[in-house]
């Protein structure tokens, strides 16, 4: 099938869109904080619900809130061309991270729409639960189970540091659906994204083509000493469980720099007990997180943390609990869809270039179970997880054009060389897409 002329994407449109979804969680600095399966997140999701609706798609949600907006293609049989990313964030979250490639794969339904265009194969806008693992650990656990890396019963039990699980908030909100997680194919996945790193900026570049994704090993520690009065007890005889945690922090950025310059490695979270500044610590739970693209230096990082934790433990006369609850291995996208992506840069004229990416996305595992790829926009002075994070509508614009040519490219890719349906056409189909999506929803089939 052919490229109807002219194509374009509405980018005033996307970008007030992101406007107003930062509006839910909006922070006094300018970000977002939208941790997954509250009550801002069921906010966030329920306006996107409704924008789906509204641009003709049918819309469902699994087992693990998952949400599909889908809109049919000429022939529906067909393994749907996704598109994707999060809504939830950090708690002090820019207001793009994730939610840009939502909203890039809703402009280009909606864009689709304008043109009266019917793509061969079926196209979807996908929310995945859970991205950030700030609330719940590991990340990209919802994205994990559809693609099979864990199960149902595993991804529903993730419990925050109050101990609520991800299966009791999704009830709680309303977005524990009645859908199977994964289990289907999926013809392509592409995830649109801000880059979150200084590179593109600094480069001039408007567009990363993303090839590679680092691998990510997550850990969770625990050194138990003794709690001791902070006077009368002499430095000498100290259990002292916050030094033991402290030497480890330091022992973790000299692994990150000594792998440099693409290692990672970085202690993000510390919990201090008793937690008062007249007892000696006498446990602390704190974690790691281990980012490289090559398995086998990602492994070597590994060796030295855990060398280095009983070292120091053993120093100090402390015990260790020493967990890795997270690892995957670095991720090569598919050549096909990053080929995809070229041709969207090549036949918009942006400039770009080939890029890994440092941070992980559910789009790591969708590779497992579907060809993937990734299109990446600069964001200022390369900041994110911040609420300062910021990109231009320029940017946004480029690469939600970008994501509707590689969308085209592989949602026709099975067609026969034919000529797109005429408009007349097209707006009968999605007229009667529309009535059925109403009936459907007045018949209470969609569950969120």
């Amino acid at each position: 099938m052919s490229t109807p002329q002219n194509v374009a994407v509405n980018g005033s449109r996307l970008w007030q869109s992101l406007m107003d979804m930062a509006q839910i969680g909006a922070t006094p600095k300018g970000g977002v904080c939208r941790l997954a399966l509250t009550d801002l997140d069921k906010q966030g999701r329920d306006l996107f619900v409704r924008w789906c609706e509204e641009a003709g798609c049918t819309v469902s949600v699994d087992k693990m809130g998952n949400i599909f907006a889908r809109r049919p293609g000429r022939d529906d049989s067909l393994p749907p061309v996704v598109m994707g990313s999060h809504l939830d964030s950090q708690p002090t979250g820019g207001k793009y991270d994730g939610v840009y490639g939502v909203l890039a794969g809703l402009e280009v339904v909606r864009s689709l729409n304008d043109m009266n265009y019917v793509t061969e194969a079926p196209v979807e806008v996908a929310v995945w639960t859970n991205e950030e693992g700030s609330r719940f650990a590991p990340a990209m656990v919802s994205s994990g189970v559809f693609a099979g890396v864990f199960d149902l019963e595993y991804g529903l039990s993730r419990a925050d540091l109050d101990g609520k699980t991800m299966g009791e908030e999704l009830a709680r909100i309303g977005y524990a659906g009645d859908r199977e997680v994964g289990g289907r194919k999926v013809g392509a996945y592409f995830e649109a994204h801000i880059e979150q790193g200084p590179i593109l900026e600094i480069e001039g570049k408007t567009i990363g083509v993303v090839t590679d994704c680092q691998g990510q090993r997550w850990y969770e520690i625990t050194f138990t000493g003794q709690e001791a009065h902070a006077g009368p007890t002499p430095m000498v005889r100290r259990k002292d469980a916050l030094l033991g945690a402290s030497r480890v922090v330091d022992a973790v950025n000299r692994i990150g720099l000594k792998y440099g310059p693409l290692a990672c490695a970085t202690v993000g979270l510390m919990q201090i007990h008793p937690n008062s500044r007249n007892v000696i610590p006498g446990r602390v739970f704190f974690t790691v997180d281990f980012r490289h693209p090559d398995d086998a230096i990602l492994a070597a990082m590994d060796g030295e943390l855990r060398a280095e934790v009983e070292r120091i433990a053993g120093e100090i006369g402390l015990e260790s609990d020493f967990q890795q609850i997270w690892y995957y291995a670095p991720i090569k996208f598919d050549e096909t869809c990053v080929a995809a992506v070229r041709k969207g840069v090549e036949r918009t004229g942006h400039s770009f270039r080939d890029i890994v990416s440092g941070a992980g996305h559910d789009a790591c595992y969708l590779s497992k179970i579907a060809p993937t790829a990734m299109v990446f926009i600069p964001c200022i002075d390369g900041i994110s997880h911040n609420e300062v994070e910021e990109t231009t509508p320029e940017w946004s614009t480029a690469g939600c054009e970008v994501l509707l040519h590689a969308v085209l490219d592989r949602a026709n890719a099975m067609a026969e060389q034919t000529a797109p349906l005429p408009p007349a056409h097209a707006q009968t189909l999605f007229a009667l897409t529309r009535q059925a999506d109403h009936r459907s929803a007045e018949s209470g089939e969609r569950v969120g």
